[in-house]
């Protein structure tokens, strides 16, 4: 397939923070579609048992998976056993945790600029934006996507740990590009705000265009919640979240862990993703999601109800 060059977008990661993003949807016009999406799954063991019952227990209805990290496989096995769930990769450019770090999935010698002076991946997004070359990255992204599929992981999708897959304009092409040439949606805000974003933005209309005419989807709005460690405080907010909803098609990100000795040692946000294991296998969140008239899907469904609008478009 030919490949086409593609510019710029930004996906911003904030406390609390929503981007909208006016997805002419037609099918999701006046309703309101929530993907509830865990991320890191194959990160550690915790996350991977959290993330399994978010999404058997819960309302959890996708989840991404780091190739690069020590307990992929543990992963990569539950979502081969279970191709009806919904399972992406999350594209894994850094390694951010002081003891817990990964490397790259293809060989050390053929991707240099991905690697920090202890041969570990980047630390920080700042130090991808620095040092990494786009090349390097691309044979990275795709060993990752193809050692997923050797697996036998079931793809949905492709979004990015972090953001750092999108933090530069060529990163940024070149993922969206792996996209098409997959046909596996990505993770894609477009209409960001052209005072705060500048050339990314005035590039975010063409980039819209460009996926729905390749009949992927762009996402209405999306959000995500770091902050709150109390764990009532915390399931409120997203019911706020809920609540609020417009029309279209929205992703909540969610990160599931058990609070344990594993996860503690490896990250302080271990109460964090605690909670939201525990928000969205609530009954009380479970059933104020259906009151309200939402409908959760996947980012498979969303991908269909992309090729349908296409199909009738032709």
């Amino acid at each position: 397939m030919k490949r086409q060059l593609l510019s710029t977008w930004f996906c911003v990661f904030v406390v609390t923070s929503v981007v909208t993003v006016h997805a002419e949807n037609e099918k999701a016009a006046g309703k309101r579609y929530v993907i509830i999406h865990a991320d890191d799954a194959g990160m550690s063991h915790s996350v991977n048992q959290a993330t399994i019952e978010g999404m058997q227990k819960g309302v959890v209805s996708s989840a991404s998976i780091m190739v690069p990290c020590p307990w992929f496989k543990e992963f990569a096995d539950y979502a081969k056993q279970n191709p009806d769930q919904d399972f992406g990769i999350h594209l894994t450019l850094n390694s951010e945790w002081k003891n817990y770090r990964w490397g790259p999935v293809a060989s050390r010698d053929q991707v240099p600029s991905l690697l920090d002076g202890e041969h570990y991946l980047w630390d920080n997004v700042g130090q991808v934006m620095q040092h990494v070359n786009v090349k390097d990255a691309e044979k990275e992204l795709r060993a990752q996507i193809e050692r997923a599929k050797k697996f036998g992981v079931p793809l949905s999708h492709l979004d990015t740990h972090m953001g750092a897959v999108v933090s530069r304009p060529d990163l940024l092409e070149m993922y969206v590009n792996l996209g098409i040439e997959y046909q596996l949606p990505v993770l894609f805000v477009a209409n960001l705000d052209p005072k705060e974003y500048g050339l990314i933005a005035e590039k975010g209309k063409e980039l819209k265009v460009v996926l729905e005419k390749n009949g992927l989807p762009v996402l209405d709005e999306l959000v995500q919640f770091y902050g709150e460690p109390d764990y009532g405080k915390r399931k409120n907010a997203y019911l706020d979240k809920l609540r609020g909803l417009k029309p279209g098609v929205t992703q909540i990100i969610i990160h599931c862990g058990f609070d344990n000795q594993e996860l503690q040692n490896i990250t302080n946000s271990s109460s964090r993703r605690d909670g939201d294991r525990r928000v969205f296998t609530d009954p009380e969140v479970m059933r104020e999601i259906k009151d309200l008239g939402i409908e959760v899907i996947n980012w498979k469904q969303f991908h269909e109800m992309a090729k349908q609008k296409v199909a009738v478009n032709e």
